[in-house]
């Protein structure tokens, strides 16, 4: 019987499991294209048709792909959909081929696309492999476009050509690498803040007696730390 859809995996990514800003995951290509918010919007759409694309490939293909060799045939299904998006990018928008350069081919080995196909497309039915691609998809893409909007501002002025602030109250190390560091860190303490501090908490889960290196040396947790 088919799995039912479930709409928690489109909405997980969203904020929840946000891959950048609450499981910082894809911080390469966050930080280097996000110089402009309409690099951020093209290299969230590029990754998330990668994203679908490889999601659904890998979970009809799941039960054929042998486990010894699943992670190459991932990276293969991925590098596929990459040269696609890519193309269609050369094709179609040359100016933001321009822009993203080596980040677009780059998206074969972004941890995100990876991981979940690892973790989550392998595992799942088709449907709603194709729902977390868009969540985390649109959670990726939002996340880049707040970023470049905050660089673009601040650091030039403008919001997709627009000009918002005069060139003489722009602060130019916003579109440097520094500025993206500092952008990146505020935003997510922003986040983390909001969220009362559960972004960034770890909470470790107790795997049982069978799980714990230490199990044979104790009685029903009596010596746990």
């Amino acid at each position: 019987m088919a799995e039912k859809l479930n709409l928690k995996y489109l909405t997980a990514g969203l904020i929840k499991e946000n891959p950048v800003l609450v499981l910082l995951l894809g911080t390469c290509p966050t930080l280097a294209v996000t110089t402009m918010a309409q690099n951020g919007i093209g290299m969230g759409i590029a990754a998330t048709l990668v994203l679908l694309g490889s999601n659904v490939v890998i979970s009809l293909l799941s039960r054929v792909i042998p486990d010894k060799v699943r992670i190459p045939c991932y990276i293969v299904v991925i590098a596929g959909f990459v040269t696609i998006v890519q193309l269609l990018v050369k094709a179609y928008t040359p100016d933001l081929d321009k822009a993203l350069g080596i980040y677009l081919p780059l998206i074969v080995v972004n941890c995100i696309i990876l991981g979940r196909a690892e973790m989550f497309a392998s595992k799942n039915s088709v449907g709603n492999s194709a729902l977390d691609a868009i969540g985390m998809g649109i959670g990726f893409t939002i996340a880049l476009l707040v970023i470049g909007s905050i660089r673009e501002i601040l650091g030039a002025g403008t919001w997709f050509g627009l000009r918002l602030l005069p060139e003489a109250m722009t602060i130019s190390v916003f579109s440097l690498p520094p500025g993206g560091f500092m952008t990146f860190g505020f935003v997510v303490a922003i986040c983390n803040w909001i969220s009362g501090g559960k972004i960034l908490q770890r909470k470790s889960k107790c795997a049982g007696c069978a799980g714990c290196a230490e199990g044979a040396e104790c009685a029903e947790g009596g010596k746990a730390e």
